[in-house]
């Protein structure tokens, strides 16, 4: 192998041709004057008559333009020319630019156990491979198919030149006659434009490149660069492609039938002509055959073996997520860098627990959505402790026509009273308990534009006095808003915030109905408020990544989740105290409902929009958080048979937890060495109370009798 950089020593010879081409244009300037000092003497000065003088004139006049002729011949040839050669060569892509070329890479998106869920690419699906990853049937059919005299040839075979110099001089058809080195420089580095032009360059090209590379990078490059059809770019894409395996996994048969495609992908497809594949395979097998690549008992197996082509269905798994974690991808590194840098991408993701949550997810919809008027769900599953994410359900299908890309996980959608932990959150920070006693009555607050606000509760009636708890494991909407108004709407909103609601803005004058879920929310932000609740009141990103490595295999990810205090870990526990107590919100959902999971304590809360047009089901345990909604893409609402919460998203979010936490133990809160716990027991009730708060003397809550005797003695 002769390692000279020809290309180099090009631009030096062009660097000293440009010195001696001044030399010789100030020479020709020279020459140029004093023909221009014969022309004018011999125009003005007077000239004798005679023949004599004429004769000898006319020569004297002749000398100097056979020194113009000659002048313009050396011009011509030994400058003009030569310095358009040199130009054409330096406009020439360098051989070292393949090395660049051929380096790109998809990237790859895989889940936790390493399945692959996605490959990112841009029009062309690269997924290079190293030549001792290729089978020899593919290098042996390659090479049958397209350059039988690859190995001896220097990157021209001339017969094949001259073959189609014929084709294109006599017959009016442009031929290419060109080698694997050859048709490796058209597809990387220049355009496949049919011209005398082009073909010249790639010639000259793949001479400067068998010079630099061996034979096996050449053609290791080669198939790694080659088209096969569709976006499949390369041997490995177009193995999983029309098979669904591993390059290094093909027979023989599959080896002929792939290397018969780059000479005419469309033509002979297997997916549009299985006559024209097949026809093409049995000519690559033949070849194989005549040159000694396979012998009369491999070529009669290859020829019997049947195709097996896969579903060209398009190769994506968990596609809401995929399309989440390509956006938060750019948002770190850039669109080029993700779609040309060979990122290997570990998510958080178990997909064989997403998949069992898609299932539910469509089950369903599908089953009960008619019943209820809602045509769409959506699921997400967060693991507390790292903030992953473990199953990711956009819509019911993302194949759906027309809306099922439509991604609700992300999308703004009002949140009902699911949001109501968050009032009730500041107002155990301040004066209340969970045994503080609310009227839970026809109340109105003014508005500033003079009118006012009467909220009612879903059921429509008045409940009377109940304490924190009842009220918000019941989610009693009145006593929300009396709440509301004590610790004001900005600081509910302000906490919403800090706990990961970050669409919420402060001091945008959301008023009392906030508490109600009257702002939009993104049903992946409001798991992870939950999920804030279950770490015992610290706040963490959600984070969809394990890994990142970039293409030469480093790693690329900061790992800077950290968590951070947002409530006390006292109101945490309350919290959980609160959304996991069944006893607590029976007068509401009844004792066997589907907030219920049998044998686990799990913490939930419901959410329904006054108009029904969103429904959501949420909660936690220690180690997992889920987050459902149900409803219509264009907001449609949902019919009045649809209970706050239990009908439509409780049904799929019961169903997921029971999937997720079979084989699971049981895992319950810890109070914290803040909280202790009293017990009345002239009415067998008891309380957790943070310590130093304002303990009642009692927690037995007054009768409807003692209540008008009350009112009576005040009258009197």
């Amino acid at each position: 192998m002769i390692n000279i950089n020809i290309a180099e020593k090009i631009r030096m010879f062009s660097k000293h041709l440009k010195k001696k081409v001044k030399k010789i244009k100030k020479k020709a300037n020279q020459i140029g004057k004093k023909i221009d000092l014969i022309i004018h003497k011999r125009k003005y000065e007077g000239i004798k008559e005679n023949k004599n003088t004429e004769h000898s004139n006319t020569n004297r006049n002749r000398l100097p333009v056979k020194y113009f002729i000659f002048g313009m011949i050396f011009t011509l040839v030994f400058v003009l020319i030569p310095v358009q050669v040199v130009s054409w060569f330096r406009e020439l892509p360098s051989p070292d630019n393949l090395s660049i070329e051929t380096s790109k890479r998809n990237t790859r998106i895989l889940d936790r156990n390493d399945k692959l869920l996605y490959e990112i690419y841009v029009e062309r699906n690269f997924d290079p491979v190293k030549i001792d990853q290729i089978p020899q049937c593919i290098k042996d059919a390659t090479i049958s198919a397209e350059d039988a005299s690859f190995y001896s040839h220097k990157g021209l075979n001339i017969r094949g030149i001259i073959r189609a110099a014929k084709e294109t001089l006599f017959e009016d058809n442009l031929q290419g006659g060109s080698t694997i080195t050859q048709q490796l420089v058209k597809n990387v580095l220049l355009t496949p434009e049919r011209t005398l032009s082009r073909k010249i360059k790639e010639a000259v090209l793949a001479l400067l490149i068998e010079t630099k590379y061996s034979k096996d990078q050449i053609l290791e490059m080669y198939l790694n660069n080659t088209p096969y059809g569709g976006t499949a770019w390369g041997i490995q894409p177009a193995s999983k492609k029309y098979f669904g395996k591993n390059v290094w996994e093909l027979s023989t048969a599959e080896c002929a039938l792939l290397a018969g495609l780059p000479s005419s992908p469309t033509t002979n497809s297997p997916l549009s002509n299985m006559e024209a594949a097949k026809s093409r395979q049995m000519y690559v097998l033949g070849k194989m055959l005549s040159l000694g690549f396979i012998n009369e008992s491999d070529y009669a197996i290859a020829k019997e073996e049947p195709l097996r082509i896969v579903n060209q269905t398009e190769y994506i798994r968990a596609p809401h997520f995929v399309q989440y974690v390509r956006k938060e991808l750019e948002k770190r590194y850039g669109k080029r860098e993700v779609e040309l840098g060979g990122l290997i991408v570990k998510t958080t993701l178990d997909y064989d627990i997403h998949q069992k949550v898609q299932g539910i997810v469509s089950e369903e919809v599908n089953n009960n959505g008619s019943r209820f008027g809602f045509s769409n769900g959506a699921a997400v599953v967060v693991e507390p402790k790292t903030g992953g994410i473990l199953a990711y359900v956009g819509s019911v299908d993302y194949f759906k026509e027309g809306w099922g890309s439509y991604d609700v996980v992300t999308a703004l959608r009002q949140p009902g009273s699911s949001v109501k932990p968050i009032t009730y959150s500041l107002a155990l920070s301040g004066d209340y308990t969970l045994a503080s006693i609310i009227e839970d009555a026809e109340v109105s607050f003014p508005q500033v534009d003079g009118k006012y606000y009467t909220p009612v509760n879903y059921d429509g009636k008045y409940h009377g006095k109940v304490t924190l708890r009842q009220a918000l494991a019941n989610s009693y909407n009145i006593p929300a808003v009396k709440i509301a108004s004590v610790v004001g709407p900005d600081n509910i909103v302000s906490l919403g915030k800090e706990l990961g609601l970050s669409n919420w803005i402060i001091g945008s004058g959301y008023g009392l109905s906030v508490t109600l879920g009257g702002k939009e929310v993104r049903l992946i932000d409001l798991t992870n408020v939950f999920s804030t609740y279950a770490r015992g009141g610290n706040y963490m990103d959600i984070n969809p990544f394990l890994s990142i490595k970039d293409g030469r295999g480093f790693e690329i990810l900061e790992k800077d989740n950290e968590e951070r205090r947002v409530i006390s870990e006292e109101i945490a526990y309350l919290i959980w105290s609160v959304l996991s107590d069944n006893n607590a919100r029976s007068p509401a959902f009844g004792t066997n409902s589907y907030l219920v999971v049998p044998g686990y304590n799990v913490a939930v809360k419901t959410g329904t929009t006054d108009n029904k047009k969103d429904n959501w089901t949420v909660g936690y345990t220690p180690s997992f958080a889920v987050g459902v909604w149900v409803g219509n893409n264009d907001g449609k609402p949902m019919n009045a048979y649809l209970a706050s919460g239990l009908s439509g998203a409780a049904p799929i979010w019961n169903k997921i937890f029971r999937t997720i936490l079979e084989g699971h133990k049981n895992e319950v809160m810890t109070p914290p060495d803040g909280i202790f716990l009293k017990r009345e027991d002239s009415c067998s009730k008891s309380e957790y109370f943070i310590k130093g708060s304002n303990i009642p003397d009692s927690l037995c809550i007054p009768k409807d009798k003692d209540r008008d005797k009350d009112k009576k003695n005040k009258k009197d």
